[in-house]
């Protein structure tokens, strides 16, 4: 039997749809693991359909998913949506990722019957520890196998003093896509979510809260994010992080976007699949 792929859709923040694709192996699944892009990311992009197809082959139940406020639908062109990018914050994210756990473990999508891990690539992989973090000692939360970041930042806000005063005086700063020419915006409210509640986005203090094991997997070339962040996340995780540094791999570990089906995977993606698939493979037999 051979890999199938199909799309779904659930409630997202504010009832916006939560959009995925799910990749089911041709056998009996081992796991399942759900995949959350970065900034400016969704679903489609890039190195995201061939990391759950890769997964999918490996015996893994595969969920990539756009979160409901990254503006983009299934129209890859453009941010359609980019009133709701603008209002994007983490705590929109975690809703979200809340909301994808909650219909897996429910059985509204498949893979309830296995362990599933988190993946999260930069912003996405802030997402997913700040989702397990908060859920910990959660009663009604399905707890996670495991969770992978690559290019994940350490902290949840980078911004200078000045910056956050611009941000707040403005009401929004300005972020362009290259990809789609768009003039996209984001809104104060992604920093005065965080000075209004700190502890909930304490990300280094929410990893004692943590339990299951973590990989973090960083490019030694990221231009975007330093990969000292890496090592960051390494020394608050304590005794349940380790760390793969990829050299020469930058922050989608040197691939094209799209990346076409007959495109082989660039050396760098070749080492994040392997590294990914094989901490799925251990910790989901």
């Amino acid at each position: 039997m051979t890999a199938t792929e199909t799309e779904w859709s659930i409630p997202g923040f504010e009832n916006h749809p939560i959009l995925g694709n799910c990749h089911e192996p041709g056998g009996d699944p081992i796991g399942v693991v759900l995949i959350a892009h970065g900034f400016k990311g969704y679903k489609d992009y890039g190195m995201f359909p061939r990391i759950a197809r890769t997964l999918a082959d490996a015996g893994f139940i595969a969920h990539r998913f756009n979160f409901s406020h990254s503006g983009m639908t299934n129209n890859i062109d453009t941010f359609e949506r980019p009133e709701l990018f603008e209002l994007d914050t983490w705590n929109t994210q975690v809703h979200d990722f809340h909301a994808v756990i909650h219909a897996l473990s429910a059985g509204i999508l498949n893979g309830a019957s296995v362990p599933f891990i988190m993946f999260g690539h930069s912003r996405g992989g802030v997402s997913a520890l700040l989702t397990a973090g908060r859920h910990a000692d959660d009663p009604q939360f399905s707890q996670p196998a495991g969770i992978v970041t690559a290019a994940s930042p350490a902290v949840c806000n980078n911004l200078t003093d000045e910056q956050q005063r611009e941000l707040l005086d403005a009401g929004f700063v300005l972020s362009p896509s290259s990809r789609t020419n768009q003039d996209l915006r984001v809104a104060r409210t992604w920093l005065t979510e965080q000075l209004d509640d700190p502890d909930a986005h304490d990300l280094q203090a929410l990893f004692s809260r943590i339990a299951c094991p973590m990989l973090f997997i960083h490019g030694e070339a990221d231009p975007t994010v330093p990969h000292g962040d890496a090592d960051i996340l390494l020394r608050a995780s304590g005794a349940n992080g380790r760390v793969v540094k990829i050299p020469e791999a930058d922050h989608v570990f040197n691939t094209p976007n799209p990346l076409a089906e007959e495109t082989a995977s660039s050396p760098q993606l070749q080492q994040l699949l392997k590294h990914l698939t094989d901490f799925a493979v251990r910790i989901c037999t």
